[in-house]
């Protein structure tokens, strides 16, 4: 790496830019990661610049490390790729400011910017702008993807920054798409600035900065940007569901947030039924699901953003809803009222109930299961692919979801080994033969897995054989749980009586041999799981409920 730099700014630009840098109130170090060999020739030219900014301002210093010299100091910051640069504060710490690749064309204002903000201490952010990014408290990853020509990317650039300057769980890195392609093909990026986050394609283009905070809230934290979502609703006036009251006795209580559910809120409410909602997971499995092809009307949305505007709609109506807990228990009073018991013992009464809880995923139930669920042990590999990327992973399952779960891994990790309890593998043809042409896929049908292994860690999966005859470990650091979905039912077993898989039997119109028990979506007895089918089964019983409580009269 050379120690001195040639006079890579021309004389105006070094002018203007000794000027700027002048009034820094701070020091401000830049950290830069190359390496000296042919094969890095940005690197050189990237010292060179960097070099230049120093010698601009004596509040500028820079320190030259190398990738495979000063090793342990690059995994010590997750620096993974070069050239790298690092802007910290005067004490030398890491903000999460960095950017990947030269910082030439448009991304050297980026650099000048993130050099100002740290040696003036003031971020450039509104207090509201701040208060909101500081909504974020869980480590968040943000790669911009730019190119040098774009005039747009700096504002993106500058955004993340910023963001990660005021809240320390937020790196933002600058990574430029001609220095990076493997990236840009991992990424599918088609136009520029590419924000993602924490692996996962969020957005395109510099939004505003109120947006595209919204936006990476809307990601990172889900609950607290619904919370957000619903105020704004609320003062637009497109909200207009309240809070649950234990006190009050309603028409009908709708269990569940799922596509059901929420068609028989909007059905329920638009028959003027006193209606109030309680469920876990607004949008149920759908959110799961990066694409749903096959919602009419819509050729392609995201699972998330239809979830959205099912819970939208819904809150558009003057409904009661408690969202966010789980329902324990249903069962009838002395008075011959549905009684509502939430697992943190909250009671709610009310003259009828429609039963809308779905599904939730099926689990093994072998040793260490329970410790690595949620860390280590995943169930959406549509989400959670990148979090693997290089890494040995197992599925468990041979059906469409095991296999699918595999095409999604594919991009991403290093082995992935598909595990199935039966000789032969369920999956489409097509999808079997998409995911076996593949080398990193390792087949073990016939396999039962026994056990989870690791301390604070997943280390690997106890495996035998179906006739008990072989066993063997197998190093892996994530597995997906592809073996099929257990009805949520067991709050209504003492009240209606299921069939042998644990669903609720129902009528045509979703009634059931408890009258003013009525039940819909994937946690009955119907044979096709299917969003289109929920949401069908959601209005039909929610018009047979209203017709029930009409015929009561009470």
């Amino acid at each position: 790496m050379e120690d001195t730099a040639e006079k890579i700014l021309d004389e105006t630009t070094r002018k203007e830019l000794s000027q700027r840098l002048g009034h820094l109130d701070h020091p401000v170090r830049l950290l830069f990661f190359g390496q000296s060999s042919p094969a890095c020739d940005n690197c050189r030219t990237q010292h060179r610049l960097l070099q230049a900014v120093a010698d601009a301002s004596d509040q500028v210093s820079l320190e030259t490390l190398d990738l495979v010299k000063d090793a342990p100091r690059a995994r010590e910051l997750g620096v993974d790729k070069i050239p790298a640069t690092l802007v910290l504060d005067d004490q030398g710490r890491e903000l999460g400011i960095r950017f990947y690749g030269i910082t030439s064309g448009y991304e050297f204002s980026s650099l000048v910017e993130a050099i100002e903000m740290v040696g003036r201490g003031e971020p450039g952010l509104s207090e509201e702008m701040i208060r909101l990014a500081r909504l974020i408290v869980r480590p968040v990853h943000l790669e911009v993807m730019v190119t040098l020509t774009c005039p747009y990317c700096p504002k993106m650039v500058r955004l993340a920054h910023q963001l990660a300057y005021v809240n320390p769980h937020i790196r933002a890195d600058m990574v430029d798409s001609a220095e990076f392609p493997q990236l840009v093909q991992r990424y599918r990026v088609t136009g520029v600035p590419r924000t993602i986050i924490d692996g996962r394609p969020a957005f395109e283009g510099a939004l505003p900065p109120h947006q595209a905070i919204l936006e990476i809230i809307k990601m990172v934290e889900p609950e607290v940007w619904e919370r957000i979502d619903a105020e704004m609703r609320t003062l637009t006036g497109e909200c207009k569901a309240h809070a649950i009251d234990p006190e009050h006795r309603y028409d009908l209580i709708v269990v569940g947030a799922g596509p059901a559910a929420m068609t028989a809120t909007i059905y329920a409410a638009r028959k003027a039924l006193d209606v109030a909602v309680i469920g876990e997971r607004p949008g149920g499995q759908i959110i799961n699901t990066e694409t749903i092809e096959n919602w009419p009307g819509i050729p392609a949305i995201g699972g998330q953003e239809l979830a959205t505007l099912f819970r939208n709609h819904a809150e558009r109506f003057p409904v009661a809803e408690r969202l966010g807990t789980a329902v324990q228990r249903i069962a009838k009073n002395e008075q011959g009222d549905f009684e509502v018991t939430t697992k943190d013992g909250q009671r709610y009464r009310a003259r009828a109930i429609l039963y809308c809880a779905g599904k939730q995923y099926r689990t093994l139930g072998v040793p260490g299961e329970a410790r690595f669920l949620g860390q280590g042990i995943a169930f959406c590999a549509t989400c959670d692919a990148p979090l693997y990327s290089d890494k040995r992973v197992a599925v468990v399952g041979g059906g469409n979801s095991a296999f699918t779960a595999a095409r999604d891994l594919l991009p991403w990790a290093r082995e992935i080994h598909i595990i199935n309890i039966l000789p032969d593998f369920q999956a489409d043809p097509v999808l079997q033969k998409e995911v076996m042409t593949s080398e990193k896929v390792k087949l073990h049908p016939s396999t039962h897995v026994r056990a989870f292994l690791g301390d604070e860690a997943l280390t690997g999966i106890r495996l035998e054989s179906a006739d008990g005859t072989e066993r063997q470990d197998l190093a892996v650091e994530g597995v997906f749980l592809e073996i099929g979905l257990t009805p949520n039912s067991g709050p209504v077993a003492e009240l209606v009586q299921l069939d042998d898989r644990g669903q609720i039997p129902t009528n045509r119109d979703g009634s059931t041999q408890v009258p003013g028990f009525f039940a819909a979506g994937d946690v009955t007895d119907v044979p096709d799981k299917q969003i289109v089918i929920a949401a069908g089964m959601g209005a039909l019983a929610a018009l047979a409920a209203e017709r029930y409580l009409q015929q009561k009269g009470d």
